[in-house]
C-alpha cells in the first residue's frame, strides 16, 4: 500500500514498505495542529500543516472566486496521480482561495491514515484533495465546509483512503475523519468533532476520533450508517455508545502509535508539560491508554510560537533525533530514508519528527475574526524543511502568488535562483552538512526575518483596513504587493545567506568573525566512536630510529 499526502495539485508518493508496520508506509506524510482562538494569544484559529514527501515540489496555488451559470459542471482530478476522476456541477458561487484558506478565511490541512485498505473505492469521483479545494471554494465557516466535503463525497463516491482533516474558521476548529465504502460502495463513512474553545489538537497519519457524543450537534456530527456499517463488518461489537471511529476503521500497529502518535504526543508534552502524559502509548506498551483527543495549553499561543512547534525534533527527550551515531558527529536530527531497515534478520527504524528534510511545504493560518476575511485570514507559507524555513506572510485577499511561490516559476526537476522551494533546498542541503554549526547561522537569519513579519503584518493590517472602507478591491491589490515585497525580500536574503555559509564552511573549514580559516576538529566523543569502531588502526607509533618532535 503507498500512502501519500499534499494538498495543491502537484504530484507526491510516500515510500515504504513494511506490511505489519503500517505507519512507515505514512511516515513521509503529514502532520496538523489546532489551536482554536481560546488557546491563542491574539484570539485568532490556528491550522498547520507540514505536506512531506521526497518528491514535492512546494508552491502556493491562487484560485479566484467567481460566478458560474446553471448547468456548469467542473472536471475532478486525483491530486496524487493526476488521473481525472470525472465532473461534478459547479456551484452558483464561489470564493477565492490562497493555498488552503479562503476569503472568509476557512482553513483546511490534512493527514492521511490509511486505514482498511478494502474501504477505498476505485469508482469514487472526490479525493481528499479535491475535498479540500472545493469545500473552500464553497464555504463561509467550517461548519460549512464539512457539509460541502461530506455531501459531496456521499454523493459523488469517495476515491481516497482514510483522512483526516483539519478545518477551521474564526471562531472553531474541527476535526473531520473520513474512509470511503470500498468498490462496493458508495458515498464515505465519516465523523467530525469540535476541538473545545481554549483547547489545541492535532493528528499525524493516525485516525484520533475515538468515542464521541453522539447527541450533541453542536460538538460532534458523523454519517448516519457509520456504526451500523463498522457493527455489519465486524469491525465493532457492543453498545452504540462505545463506539470508536479510530478503532474500528484504523487497526492499531506499532508503527501508527510510534511513527505517528509520537509527533501528537510531543506536540501536547510541548504545550503541556505538567500532564506529564506517558510514553507507554507510542511504545506499543500492552494495556497503554490512548492519547487524549485535545488537551488545554499551559499558556496561550502565538503565530510564533506554533511556528515553533512544527520545529521539532524530540529535542531533550529520549527520541532525541539529534543523539546518536545516526546523526553524525555534528548532531544532525535527519535520517535518510528509507526509514527502517533490517538487519541479520531483524527490523529496526529511525524516529518520525514533526520536522523532516523531506517536506515541500508547510504553513501556520490564522483566522482573525475582527478583521474583514480579505484581511484577517493569514497563511504563513513556507517551502523545504520546517526547521530552516521562512514562514512569510500571505494573506487571504491576494490576487496572486508571489514570483517566488507562483506555480510555473520552477519544478521539482530543475533547478532555478528564482524558485523559493529550490532556493531553500540550497541552504538547507547545505546545513545538513555541519549542522551544529550551520544550522545556528540559519535560524539567526530566519527570526530576524520573522520578526520583521510581525511588525510589518501589523502596520499592514492598519493600512489594508482603511483601503478597505474605500474599496475592498484597494485593500487586495496592497496587500498583494505587500506579500511580494516580503517574499523579494526573503529570496534576496535567503541567495546571500547561501553564498556566505558556502564562503565560512568551505571543505570542511570554518571562518571566524575576522575571516580567518579554521580547522576545528571533530567533537571529542566522536573520535571516540572512530576509534572503538576500529581499534588500533588510527593509533600514531613511534617507528625504528625515529627522532621525537622538538
Amino acid at each position: 500500500m503507498i500512502l501519500t499526502c499534499r494538498a495543491l495539485p502537484f504530484l507526491v508518493t510516500a515510500c515504504l514498505v513494511a506490511a505489519q508496520l503500517m505507519c512507515m508506509n505514512q511516515a513521509s506524510a503529514c502532520t496538523s495542529y489546532l489551536v482554536t482562538k481560546g488557546a491563542s494569544a491574539d484570539g485568532s484559529t490556528m491550522i498547520t500543516y507540514s505536506a512531506d514527501s521526497h518528491t514535492l515540489y512546494g508552491d502556493l496555488t491562487v484560485i479566484p472566486g467567481g460566478v458560474h451559470v446553471p448547468g456548469e459542471t467542473i472536471p475532478v482530478y486525483d491530486w496524487d496521480s493526476g488521473r481525472f476522476l470525472g465532473r461534478i456541477p459547479q456551484a452558483p458561487v464561489t470564493y477565492s482561495v490562497v493555498g488552503l484558506i479562503n476569503e472568509h478565511q476557512v482553513a483546511i490541512g490534512e493527514t492521511t491514515f490509511g486505514g482498511r485498505k478494502e474501504l477505498v473505492d476505485p469508482k469514487g469521483v472526490v479525493d481528499y484533495g479535491s475535498l479540500m479545494r472545493l469545500a473552500l471554494q464553497r464555504s463561509k465557516t467550517a461548519r460549512e465546509a464539512i457539509g460541502v466535503m461530506t455531501s459531496l463525497a456521499e454523493t459523488h463516491g469517495y476515491a481516497s483512503e482514510g483522512e483526516s482533516f483539519s478545518i477551521g474558521d474564526p471562531n472553531e476548529a474541527w476535526i473531520l475523519e473520513m474512509v470511503g465504502k470500498g468498490p462496493d460502495g458508495k458515498g464515505a463513512l465519516w465523523v467530525a468533532v469540535r476541538v473545545p474553545d481554549g483547547f489545541v489538537s492535532a493528528h499525524a497519519n493516525m485516525a484520533r476520533i475515538r468515542k464521541f457524543p453522539q447527541k450533541d450537534p453542536k460538538n460532534a456530527i458523523f454519517s448516519k450508517d457509520v456504526i451500523r456499517y463498522a457493527r455489519d463488518k465486524g469491525w465493532f461489537k457492543g453498545n452504540d455508545s462505545d463506539f470508536s471511529f479510530a478503532d474500528a476503521f484504523y487497526p492499531r500497529s506499532f508503527g501508527g502509535m510510534r511513527f505517528c502518535d509520537s509527533r501528537v504526543w510531543r506536540f501536547f508534552m510541548r504545550v503541556a508539560p505538567a500532564l506529564g502524559l506517558p510514553t507507554d502509548w507510542i511504545k506499543g506498551v500492552a494495556g497503554a491508554q490512548p492519547l487524549p483527543m485535545w488537551v488545554k495549553p499551559e499558556r496561550k499561543l502565538t503565530a510564533r510560537d506554533v511556528m515553533e512547534l512544527m520545529r521539532d525534533h524530540f529535542e531533550g527527550t529520549e527520541f532525541d533525533l539529534s543523539k546518536g551515531v545516526g546523526a553524525g558527529p555534528f548532531g544532525l536530527p535527519y535520517r535518510w530514508r528509507p526509514l527502517s531497515w533490517e538487519y541479520e534478520g531483524k527490523k529496526y527504524f529511525n524516529e518520525r519528527s514533526a520536522s523532516t528534510q523531506q517536506t515541500g511545504f508547510s504553513f501556520v493560518t490564522q483566522s482573525r475574526g475582527w478583521l474583514p476575511g480579505a484581511i484577517g485570514g493569514l497563511i504563513w507559507f513556507g517551502v523545504d524543511d520546517t526547521w530552516l524555513t521562512v514562514y512569510l506572510p500571505m494573506y487571504a485577499g491576494i490576487r496572486e502568488a508571489p514570483h517566488a511561490f507562483a506555480e510555473g516559476t520552477g519544478s521539482f526537476k530543475q533547478f532555478s535562483w528564482d524558485s523559493a522551494f529550490w532556493v531553500f533546498n540550497a541552504v538547507s542541503n547545505l546545513a545538513y552538512s555541519r549542522w551544529s554549526d550551520i544550522s545556528i547561522d540559519v535560524r539567526d537569519a530566519q527570526a530576524a526575518l520573522e520578526g520583521s513579519f510581525s511588525a510589518a503584518v501589523a502596520e499592514a493590517d492598519i493600512a489594508a483596513v482603511e483601503k478597505y472602507k474605500k474599496a475592498p478591491g484597494l485593500a487586495r491589490d496592497y496587500l498583494t504587493a505587500f506579500s511580494a515585497t516580503q517574499t523579494d525580500r526573503t529570496m534576496t536574503r535567503w541567495r546571500a545567506l547561501f553564498t556566505e555559509l558556502l564562503v565560512k564552511y568551505l571543505d570542511g573549514n570554518v571562518r571566524d568573525p575576522l575571516g580567518e580559516v579554521k580547522h576545528p576538529p571533530y567533537p571529542k566523543e566522536w573520535y571516540g566512536r572512530i576509534l572503538d569502531d576500529r581499534p588500533g588502526v588510527f593509533e600514531v607509533k613511534k617507528i625504528p630510529g625515529e627522532q621525537d618532535e622538538q
